[in-house]
């Protein structure tokens, strides 16, 4: 029943509503349905659907922008996203009726615009379909970051004007996966408990992708390699940033030496910042888990479980951090009635497989959730084997009367399932040998009578006792009775 650890912390996400909204104002996909809204019958295209040169001053026009080359280069970027995510639709002009008024004859105009379904989709549509078209946006503009920059591709180009994909030395698949990477590593440093808040540090982002976690101090040509990471990834994103993924500050220009160099390392955290600095938005998180999913990733998110049965909350929050697991099961509780939500939870908490303790301890947390209400549904297993335990704990901490005294077999089985839920959740940290040492000298003879508990964990707990057990003396007896364990069970 137990499930495997997940690969990432549970991630916070914004609403439907609340990201769909932040799609719509990110400035590259509202620009391309500005622009979608502009074209008409007389907007003239070339054989890719590109805007001939002629119309990019007027589109950037509509767009507010320069009319610069700068400006007509990011109308043709805005327009490229339109075509890309189906807010335009162009055909060719031989299929529509009767050709495109205006523009017959012309040798650049050789396709007719319309619009497309999904431009209604983002005014009448559900947050659901804005953010289906936002994942749309955001893979073609993955694509454009991961493509070769222009002035490798002018190099490229052959006699026959052809571009020469083997001096291009471009792999494409190779690019796309380090982009991946480094997203993913900026994902984990997002969700994780305890992670530093705000933007990670470029030279840090690049160094994660490159440097090997058993290296000490790296080599000069690593921190070649880190270089141009953080170049190459200054450019892509300078290209994400539009589209909403991320919120970025770029390389300051003066670190550079000259026009071209690479900017040497930082000397110290204070002007760490100048060699860029970026973090995922709201919507970014939303758009990286989705591509993690899509490509087969574990990539949990908190509410995932608020509509499963208990079984599957108590096995998908056991390795939640903290924080996480208690607003899953707040998440979960609200959905229920609180006595039949107690005794759900106290259902999936029994069985003897490997991740039973563990789903017991999470129980008993999640009860702990539901207050007062739980207790005629916890005074129901008080003298269930596996349970009871556990409810004389639970009623104990929340000021119940006549709660029956444990029998001492009880005592010793609480106690190994106890340790056995802790070791699962953490391995081994120093916390335990408190615990282990406190239960030793509440009772004397401890290890004489935990060696008979009939739990599947018996052996593996007195085992990890002896290794945490800071009483060389109370070690050796550990060791020891967890070889009459082993025998036993054998036996």
């Amino acid at each position: 029943m137990s499930g495997d650890r997940p690969t990432l912390p549970p991630v916070r996400l914004h609403s439907d509503a609340e990201l769909a909204r932040e799609a719509l104002t990110s400035p590259l996909l509202a620009r391309a349905a500005r622009l979608a809204r502009w074209a008409g019958p007389a907007t003239r295209v070339g054989a890719g659907g590109e805007l001939v040169d002629e119309q990019l001053p007027k589109a950037a026009g509509h767009l507010g922008l320069s009319a610069d080359e700068e400006g007509a280069a990011e109308a043709s970027e805005a327009w490229r996203l339109a075509v890309d995510t189906g807010l335009v639709e162009v055909t060719d002009a031989e299929e529509g009726a009767g050709g495109v008024e205006g523009v017959e004859g012309d040798a650049d105009a050789v396709a007719a615009v319309t619009a497309g379904e999904n431009l209604t989709l983002l005014t009448a549509g559900s947050p659901q379909d804005v953010l289906a078209i936002w994942l749309d946006a955001f893979d073609a503009v993955f694509a454009d970051a991961t493509a070769p920059v222009l002035d490798d591709l002018a190099e490229a180009i052959d006699e026959d004007g052809q571009i020469d994909l083997d001096a291009l030395d471009w792999d494409p698949e190779a690019e796309a996966e380090f982009l991946e990477g480094v997203l993913g590593n900026l994902y984990l440093l997002t969700v994780s408990e305890g992670a530093v808040e705000g933007p990670v540090p470029l030279p840090a982002l690049a160094a994660s992708m490159i440097v090997p976690e058993d290296m000490g101090e790296p080599t000069d040509d690593v921190l070649e390699q880190v270089s141009d990471a953080m170049m190459r990834l200054d450019d892509q994103f300078r290209v994400l940033e539009p589209i909403g993924l991320v919120v970025y500050r770029p390389v300051d220009e003066a670190l550079m030496a000259e026009e071209g160099a690479e900017p040497e390392p930082p000397v110290d955290d204070e002007d760490v910042s100048r060699y860029g600095m970026v973090g995922l938005t709201p919507l970014g998180l939303y758009g990286v888990r989705a591509r993690m999913l899509e490509a087969g990733m574990d990539a949990p998110a908190v509410g995932d479980l608020a509509d499963k049965g208990a079984e599957a909350l108590l096995d998908g929050i056991a390795y939640f951090p903290e924080v996480s697991a208690g607003a899953e099961t707040q998440l979960w509780l609200a959905r229920r009635e609180p006595a039949a939500a107690a005794r759900e939870l106290l259902a999936a908490a029994r069985g003897t497989d490997k991740g039973a303790p563990l789903r017991r301890l999470r129980s008993q947390q999640a009860l702990s959730l539901v207050g007062q209400e739980a207790e005629d549904a916890v005074r129901e297993v008080l003298d269930d084997a596996e349970l009871g335990g556990l409810a004389r704990v639970w009623l104990a901490e929340h000021g119940a009367s006549d709660v029956p005294p444990p029998p001492e077999p009880m005592i010793f089985w609480l106690a190994i399932d106890t340790i056995a839920a802790q070791l699962d959740a953490a391995g081994e940290p120093d916390e335990l040998q408190g615990l282990v040492a406190g239960l030793t000298g509440r009772h004397s003879g401890f290890f004489d009578a935990a060696w008979r508990v009939d739990h599947p964990a018996t052996a593996d707990v007195l085992e990890a006792m002896g290794r945490l057990h800071p009483d060389k003396k109370a070690a050796k007896e550990a060791r020891k009775a967890a070889f009459k364990a082993r025998s036993r069970r054998a036996g």
